[in-house]
């Protein structure tokens, strides 16, 4: 093969080029990218709106020169316009409007996510946001240094949502978050997310959920937001951060099928319906790993791995994505929230007979100083005995993201509840205990099991 194109230079994108140039240096890979900005955290932004991160560069996974130095081909502030799949060529216009015509044997899709735009009223608006890209940080920056506003409203309970709670509660704002559900990150159940409104009321952020925005009004320097049953709350400026959609404009434009959440239908080799097409990252469905069915799941980590087996593939090998399970972690202030796998009605939906329980324990001994809790819930199959799910909330720390992940290897390889207990898990005072926390939790819920709870 001579000539690999990529369009997306995301996670996906970027993956998908090293990984080609690794298994044949004589290649070239083109990656086409729409901006400025190719192989930039997502996830950090975030962080350098609150100051944590102090230079929007040291953002980025890999600098352009990297990239460049690896032998991968970057075609910056590029669009590609259109695809002729019958010759193989991808058009692409630059931003002086000039026409370029790439020649293809492989092409990776990986044009990533938009940010949802709900329908309402005033989402244009001056000082109101969406959160995506490093230019729409910069132009929160931006704001927040000519403005100085004094108090934000942050539409959306989810991952991002919570992140801005903390950036902007640190840059000084009064901040309110407006949830349509009635609990803030729906990705943990109900009753097990109180703990983080705690957490967010404790560090002064209002909470107001249930309810569904309906407009933005400018009213002189303010906004105005306004949703259902007479809500109305004044601010400075909103953040909209109500989830992602694929941005699948191009491929659909040259037949390839959608599915679930409108992302690109790909097998388990990346590939699409359409001969030497793949797709991977957030504008591609997502192989559920218990499930056994395309989700859409749009995680940086799930790009990273897409992306490398697309690239593969375009070389001429066969291997298959092995599928997520949905794990993630997030921090607010000084908690950490992490799950991984199904909950209870997930599990229940998907035809298991789910058995949950709940364990509070210390995180390392306690006559350790610093010991601190550690709240940990685990879903389990009654008839199997199969590890299913689990969350966890403890604080910043106490390596819950870690600590999830060994649940997530253990769901990945189909562990029983009685395996679970035999990993082999190292210990010491300050930072554990013979038995782990996460082995004590799952060897409460083997109690609960054997009594029949």
């Amino acid at each position: 093969m001579k000539n690999l194109v990529i369009v997306g230079g995301s996670d996906a994108g970027i993956s998908a080029a090293l990984r080609a140039k690794e298994l044949d240096s004589e290649i070239v890979p083109t990656i086409i990218v729409a901006d400025d900005f190719p192989n930039f955290s997502i996830c950090g932004l975030p962080y350098y709106i609150s100051h944590e991160v102090t230079d929007w560069r040291n953002l980025a996974h890999r600098t352009r020169q990297d990239i460049e130095n690896a032998g991968v081909r970057l075609m910056l502030r590029c669009t590609a316009t259109s695809v002729d799949t019958s010759l193989r060529r991808v058009i692409v216009t630059d931003e002086s409007g000039t026409t370029v015509l790439l020649e293809y044997d492989k092409l990776v899709i990986g044009t990533g996510a938009l940010s949802q735009r709900p329908r309402m009223a005033g989402l244009d608006n001056p000082g109101v946001f969406l959160l995506r890209t490093l230019p729409d940080s910069f132009a929160i920056e931006e704001f927040l240094d000519r403005r100085h506003p004094e108090k934000a409203v942050i539409v959306g309970g989810g991952y991002i949502g919570m992140e801005m709670c903390e950036a902007l509660t640190a840059r000084g704002i009064e901040v309110t978050v407006v949830e349509y559900t009635e609990s803030v990150m729906t990705s943990i159940d109900a009753d097990f997310s109180t703990r983080i409104k705690d957490t967010l009321t404790g560090h002064g952020v209002t909470v107001c959920t249930g309810i569904g925005v309906e407009s933005i009004e400018t009213k002189g320097d303010e906004m105005v937001v306004e949703g259902k049953d007479g809500f109305n709350l004044r601010a400075d400026m909103v953040l909209v951060a109500v989830g992602s959609v694929p941005n699948t404009d191009l491929g659909r434009s040259i037949g390839i099928e959608t599915g679930v959440r409108g992302a690109f239908k790909v097998n388990h080799r990346m590939e699409t319906n359409i001969p030497e097409v793949y797709a991977a990252g957030d504008c591609a469905e997502t192989r559920h790993r218990i499930l056994q069915k395309n989700t859409y799941t749009p995680l940086g980590t799930v790009a990273h791995k897409q992306g490398r087996i697309a690239g593969e593939n375009a070389l001429g090998a066969s291997v298959e994505f092995e599928g997520t399970l949905g794990t993630q972690s997030v921090k607010i202030f000084d908690k950490v929230v992490a799950r991984t796998g199904l909950n209870e009605k997930e599990a229940r939906d998907a035809g298991f007979a789910p058995v949950t329980a709940d364990f509070e324990t210390w995180d390392h001994k306690v006559y350790y100083p610093t010991a601190s809790k550690l709240y940990i819930r685990v879903t389990a199959d009654r008839t199997t005995g199969r590890l299913l799910g689990a969350q966890m909330i403890g604080a910043y720390g106490t390596e819950v993201s870690k600590r999830i992940d060994i649940f997530a290897a253990a769901l990945f390889h189909g562990a029983t509840v009685s395996e679970f207990g035999s990993y082999d898990l190292s210990y010491t005072p300050p930072l554990s205990s013979p038995w782990d926390p996460v082995q004590m939790a799952v060897q409460h819920l083997e109690r609960v099991l054997s009594v029949g709870g």
